[in-house]
């Protein structure tokens, strides 16, 4: 089997992967004969298909792809650097190759790499720079000449990268050690019963269900008229992860609640209309009979006619019959979807669910109170949002209503290090941001104590130490 008990899983036509260049990520489907665009560079994934993901791949003439040998560094041979930078003056004059010289080298086949060299020893300042400065140099001069792409295999932390640093908008700014956060708040393993509601493009979902590995079930809460999973697609699990993962609107979840929630009668598979069709042409060409013209005449004149006819009723025909096939599918789609719908409900009914992850553009609080009644339990639950404020209001609603336990509002810091000899510092620049995550624990709901007609009544069971030290205050 290609891609087994290997070194490691194989690229095959028809998977999802993930380009890799310094730290820029792009994720696309492995396809031949389709032209890639990335970074500048455009190419083929034909020779790429077979190779082992995290293989490093060198872009050749005609935008073939072959995997890039290993060679060792030679750049050490005549370390002779300066000590201080602060003399050189950046006034464009110490590169000897201009850019047309640049683009003949190109032009003539030379590899990046021998492209650098040559910009190394054309250089009048480098010598005179120190070592760092000629490492940075090279590394810089390396990522724009040569054209080298990494393959790897999709997973939560490469995409949620990838999104937050191609396309944070889509994901709701989420960070990918906030996600991280959210995976381990929410308890996330196999074999759980999890309900998701989310709108970062399907990555918190993916998220789950990679930890889920195929074991257990999801339940989708979305909005609208369907789910979106553009950023699941890019994983590339195999269908038996799609089986258990459900879908439910949320504008169903109040009449669930209240007990109201029922679907439209289902509609039966349409076999009657096809036995009619049938009949109708069975008695079509016994009626032509019947009334076929007697004069001789009449026939020659009319057998164009009759065959411009013809062909315009078959053609009539075949268009109704296309029709009625798509009305057929159309219903028996719908019908397929009423009936996921209704096994969802079901699930959901049995307000034991292991876990809950909200994750959404919309105001968590009104998402978050509902869905916690199908949540058993004993169970943890997880809200991320962009900003603190709607975190904070939901934390107070909580308090009030009750039925959970240990709830914390946090935030994670984030900073990059660089990890170099002689080097380590942290990067210049940083998130400024990742999100809030309010978490806690679910516990049995006392009703009496959520009315709020027995607020008062709460109040006035404090200790009697708690209201001398008020009144105290007060005083």
């Amino acid at each position: 089997m290609e891609g087994g008990r290997g070194p490691g899983p194989r690229i095959r036509e028809g998977d999802c992967a993930v380009l890799k260049r310094g730290d820029v990520f792009k994720a696309v489907p492995v396809l031949r004969r389709r032209k890639i665009i990335f970074e500048k560079q455009w190419f083929y994934l034909d020779n790429a298909i077979g190779h082992i993901y995290g293989t490093t791949f060198e872009v050749t003439s005609g935008g073939n792809l072959q995997p890039k040998q290993e060679v060792e560094e030679t750049t050490k041979e005549t370390k002779e650097a300066g000590t201080d930078n602060r003399n050189i003056v950046d006034d464009g004059k110490s590169q000897k190759l201009t850019h047309d010289d640049i683009k003949a080298l190109k032009d003539k086949g030379i590899k990046g790499q021998e492209i650098v060299q040559q910009l190394i020893e054309n250089s009048t300042t480098f010598r005179d720079k120190t070592e760092f400065a000629q490492d940075k140099y090279i590394k810089k001069k390396k990522k724009k000449y040569e054209a080298v792409i990494t393959i790897v295999k999709p997973s939560t932390r490469i995409l949620s990268t990838m999104y937050y640093a191609r396309e944070p908008g889509k994901i709701n700014h989420l960070r990918y050690d906030t996600l991280a956060q959210m995976l381990t708040l929410g308890n996330i393993r196999a074999g759980n019963k999890m309900i998701v509601m989310e709108t970062c493009a399907g990555l918190v979902l993916g998220a789950v269900m990679e930890r889920m590995g195929g074991y257990g079930s999801i339940i989708q809460m979305y909005p609208g008229g369907g789910p979106v999973r553009a950023a699941t697609s890019c994983f590339g699990f195999p269908k038996l992860f799609f089986d258990n993962l459900h879908e439910f609107p949320l504008s169903k979840v109040d009449s669930l609640l209240s007990g109201t929630f029922s679907t439209e009668s289902l509609p039966s598979e349409p076999e009657e209309e096809s036995n009619g069709l049938t009949e109708e042409k069975q008695t079509s060409p016994q009626e032509a009979e019947e009334e076929s013209p007697t004069e001789a005449a009449m026939e020659i004149n009319q057998t164009e006619e009759q065959e411009t006819m013809d062909i315009n009723a078959e053609d009539v025909e075949f268009k109704e019959n296309k029709e009625k096939e798509n009305v057929r599918e159309k219903q028996r789609k719908q019908w397929e979807r009423r009936k996921k719908l209704i096994e969802t409900a079901a699930l959901l009914r049995e307000k034991n669910a292991d876990g809950l992850i909200v994750a959404s553009k919309f105001h968590p609080a009104p998402l978050l109170l509902p869905l916690l009644e199908f949540v058993a339990p004993s169970r943890p639950f997880v809200v991320y949002c962009q900003y603190k404020e709607p975190l904070l209001e939901c934390y107070t609603k909580l308090r009030e209503r009750g039925g959970v336990i240990n709830l914390k509002l946090s935030e994670t810091w984030l900073r990059n290090y660089q990890v170099l000899p002689d080097r380590s510092h942290p990067k210049l620049t940083m998130s400024g941001g990742g999100g809030y995550l309010l978490s806690g624990i679910t516990v049995v709901l006392d009703k009496g104590k959520s009315d709020p007609s027995n607020l008062e009544a709460l109040q006035m069971e404090e200790p009697s130490s708690k209201r001398c030290k008020v009144q105290d205050v007060h005083c």
